[in-house]
Parts: structure tokens; sequence; C-alpha cells
């Protein structure tokens, strides 16, 4: 394996290796059966659950690292291992071993005017680089993910996970070969610098789609940069509107999960809009702020509490992913959804209301890749959704939108069946 090098040219060649790998791998998974690719995976939770010891020890080296480095509370808690979380990391990944395997899913299937049989078939993109940021759970989750959908990977974690991201990958593929599987199906960059990046992002050909998971910088560089498709979202600025005729209790509750439960989450509310109408806008603030939330407010929020602080332009257009949270009162649903219009990233919406017709309505116009009624915005997750595991949540509108698992990591190709048809 090719090691850290100084040169573009080595790093495109660096690249050129693992991907070949990758590809040759990819190949053999085709013909796995549904069955060999599940019980690679359950062996790969097995290798992870063997393996704890070292694992948790390499996640602590990243924790004192990360501790001397000065990151942020909710920094520290993305990155953070301990048996329970290990353990839930080796659920997810039998939960997509046990999920239905989408390859060779016939889509739909007709007959044309030639009377040959048409069928759209799923398969496989092929060889997925995803980068990703502080979160050793994610080499995981993307490893299942890929490969129980028929795909080969080539990881690339944040420098702050790197002990632990090379713990897990390494138990990972241990399980993998000893069900069979080729380990090179799930591959992990062996270098953090960042021009291996840029050649991932320009490997088109070799890379066949890029998903990128984690800040703002991050996510824009790879969108600038790419040559190979990429899958992505940006900020997870999601707003919760409590309406007029929401239940209050139903309102604190749901807004104080949204918020608190775990801040650093790009599904965590980061604006709560309160309609004037709502007469225990103050009730549901003091939960918050009792709960150790900092509340950056307009002038009538900053009315209902004397806690809120008076609110900046760019607090509407801030993902936090800590214990800030942006509030503002609106009119009424329409002064709401345009808000969201103007500050959302299109990631994760709710509202709040016991009214049907505003429900309804808020559902059907409000252009986000998740939008809830009566929940809170932190079930904006793959695994909540029944899809095992997520590669991410994806924001844009082609190929696949909201939490990305196995069917969208799947693209299709056309089976046509004849009967020795030629056209004239």
């Amino acid at each position: 394996m090719t090691n850290q090098t100084d040169s573009k040219t080595d790093y495109s060649t660096l690249i050129e290796e693992l991907a070949t790998k990758g590809r040759a791998a990819q190949r053999k998974l085709a013909r796995a059966s549904d069955a060999d690719k599940a019980a690679g995976l359950r062996a790969a939770a097995k290798a992870i659950r063997a393996q704890s010891h070292q694992i948790l020890e390499a996640n602590a080296k990243d924790m004192a690292s990360g501790e001397e480095r000065g990151l942020t509370g909710s920094m520290l808690d993305r990155l953070k291992l301990d048996e329970e979380r290990l353990e839930a990391i080796a659920g997810a990944i039998e939960n997509v071993a046990n999920l239905p395997d989408p390859v060779g899913e016939v889509i739909d299937k007709r007959e044309s005017p030639s009377r040959f049989g048409l069928e759209r078939v799923r398969i496989p993109i092929g060889l997925i680089g995803i980068i990703y940021e502080s979160r050793p759970n994610v080499t995981a989750d993307a490893a299942a993910l890929c490969l129980r959908s028929g795909n080969a990977a080539l990881l690339r974690g944040g420098s702050e996970a790197i002990h632990s991201n090379r713990a897990l990958h390494a138990a990972f593929a241990t399980g993998l070969e000893e069900a069979g599987l080729p380990a090179d199906a799930i591959q992990l960059m062996p270098t953090q610098d960042r021009e291996a990046v840029g050649a991932m992002l320009k490997a088109a050909g070799l890379i066949d789609m890029i998903v990128p998971r984690g800040g703002k910088g991050l996510v824009a560089r790879v969108q600038q940069d790419a040559r190979v498709p990429v899958l992505a979202h940006l900020d997870g600025i999601c707003h919760t509107y409590i309406h007029a005729d929401a239940d209050p209790d139903m309102a604190r509750e749901i807004a104080v999960n949204a918020k608190m439960r775990r801040t650093g989450i790009c599904g965590a509310m980061e604006t709560l809009l309160i309609d004037a109408n709502f007469d225990k806008g103050s009730d549901v603030l003091a939960a918050i702020a009792d709960a150790g939330c900092e509340l950056r407010g307009d002038e009538k929020a900053q009315k209902l509490d004397s806690r809120v602080k008076p609110a900046t332009a760019e607090d509407w257009d801030t993902e936090y992913l800590d214990a800030i949270l942006s509030v503002a009162v609106v009119d009424d649903i329409d002064d709401a959804m345009d808000h969201i219009a103007s500050h959302s990233s299109g990631h994760t919406e709710a509202i709040i209301t016991g009214n049907e017709d505003a429900a309804e309505r808020f559902l059907g116009e409000v252009d986000s890749a998740i939008v809830m009624h009566n929940a809170s915005t932190q079930f904006a997750d793959g695994g909540e959704f029944g899809l095992g595991a997520e590669i991410g949540i994806a924001t844009g509108r082609l190929h696949a939108r909201g939490p990305v698992a196995l069917e969208g990591l799947t693209t299709y190709k056309w089976q046509v069946k004849g009967s020795g048809q030629a056209r004239a």
C-alpha cells in the first residue's frame, strides 16, 4: 500500500491504486449472494464486539487529542465512543444485514411497442468515496450500507477520529475476510493529507460517487472541486413551528427534545418559530432555557422571556450544533413558511399543531427533504425511518433525498428480453 506522500502526482497514483482494488473487489461482491453479504455484515459486527477493547483504547487517544486541540463539547460528544455506543454500532450493522437486498429488484416491467420485454433492475452504483468528519460511527454505517447494496467504499475520515476509524475499519475488514468476502471492498484512506481528498474529488472514471458528511466548509469544498458526482447536504438548519392550535404540553416537550436531546446532530432544531397567537410561548422558552440552552431572538421573542438575547442576521442562517437556539415570533403559518423558505437548508422542518388543515398545508408546501407534523426533528434519521442506518441526509433534488440508505446507493439498468426482433 502506498503511504503518505508529498506530491499531487503521488496522491493521484494512490487513489488510482485504491480505486483499482476497490473496483476489483466490487466485481467480486457483485457475485456474492444476498446471504453471503448478510453473513459478512454479521461477522463484521461480531468482530467489532470482539475488538471492543482495542477500539475504545483508540477512541480514548482521539478524545484526549481532541480535548488538547480545544474541540467543542458537541464535537467531543460526536467523537466519543463507549460500550453502549459501540454496541449500538454493532447492532446497526446487524440491522442492515437484516434488511432486504435492493440489488436485483425489478423496479418496473412492461412490454415495448415492438413486443420485447423491458425491465428496470436495481444495481449497485460501484465504488463510492465517502469523506466525513468527527463521527467514527460513520465508518461502520457507511461500510455496512455500501456492502449490503453491493458497492465498494473508499472511506476518508477526519483527523479527529483517526485512531477510532482505523480500529473500527480493522475490525470490519476482519469480519469480511472471515466470511469469505473481499476486504478491499471497504478501504480506509491511509493518509489524512488534504491533497489526497483533492485527488479523490478528481478521480472521475475511478470513483463513481462522492458522499461528503461534515461541516459546511467540507461539503462546500467537495461540491466546488469534485469532478465526480456528489450526493450531499450542507447545513442542518432545522426549524420547528409552533402553530396557534398547538397543544401546549406537546409543544413544550417536542421543542425541548428537538433542541436539547443531542445538540450536535444535523437533525437538531436550530430555529424555533412561535405563532403570535400561541399563548404559551413563554412556557416553551422557559423550558428550553431551563434545560441549559442559550436563546437568541427577535424583539417579540425577547418579550416572552428575559433570557432571550438579541439575534443577529447571521443567527437565522447558522447551524449551531450546540446549546444555542434562534427564536422568532411569526404572525401566522404563511409568515412561518416564508421564514423557512428564506433561511432553511432544506433538511428538516416540523409543525406542531392540532389543526389538520394547517398541518397538511405545511407538509405540502414546505420544500425540505423531511417535513414533520407533531414530531421532534431529532427523528430525522435513517434508523428511525426503518432504513437501518444511513449514509447521510441528502437535501438536493436529484437521485436521492432525505435519509440515504440502501436504495439511495443503487442505480438501475434496463434489461431487454427479445424473441428475435430486428428494427426496421
